[in-house]
């Protein structure tokens, strides 16, 4: 357990370090957030087709409203904290890559439904937006990297055996 948590935390912090670094900023976290932007635009078109995205901003054509994704929305926090957790765990290699990318796209698409609900809710009520932006939405985010990482635990092969091994001593 405690290796975990040493891994963990070395990880987490590496990870947050490399994050705000100037070319992991440059390469991989502004052409991922306008990429995030480029999906939400194409979502929201189904709705709306006046919408437009510049790099990480999302605007309204008619009403002239629009969100920013900045750090912190983009959902690669919630990445970091996963890729952390699953990776400082003891598993085979395979289930943690397989565990990595399910939990990437679980946290991406809620993060998506954040945006364009965040879109919506700024245009209708902007205290409403702030509320959700800031408290609701922030908390989703992190508690489905939590959950993509509970599931993974109980997907492993030594948490598979252990539940057989129980529900066959309960049948005895």
């Amino acid at each position: 357990m405690i290796r975990f948590f040493v891994l963990f935390t070395v990880l987490l912090v590496g990870l947050f370090t490399l994050e705000i670094l100037q070319p992991a900023e440059k390469y991989v976290i502004l052409p991922f957030t306008a990429f995030i932007a480029d999906v939400s635009v194409w979502l929201i078109t189904f709705f709306d087709d006046g919408v437009v995205s510049y790099a990480n901003v999302i605007r309204d054509q008619a009403s002239g409203f629009g969100v920013r994704i900045e750090r912190g929305c983009n959902g690669v926090e919630a990445m970091i904290i996963l890729f952390a957790a699953i990776f400082a765990f003891p598993a085979p290699l395979k289930n943690k890559l397989v565990g990595f990318v399910v939990g990437f796209f679980a946290i991406q698409i809620l993060n998506l439904i954040r945006i364009v609900s965040l879109f919506y809710l700024g245009q209708w009520n902007q205290v409403a937006f702030e509320w959700f932006h800031l408290y609701l939405w922030q908390a989703l985010i992190i508690l489905d990297a939590l959950v993509v990482w509970l599931i993974w635990l109980r997907t492993l092969p030594q948490a598979k055996l252990r539940r057989q091994q129980e529900s066959g001593e309960s049948k005895s």
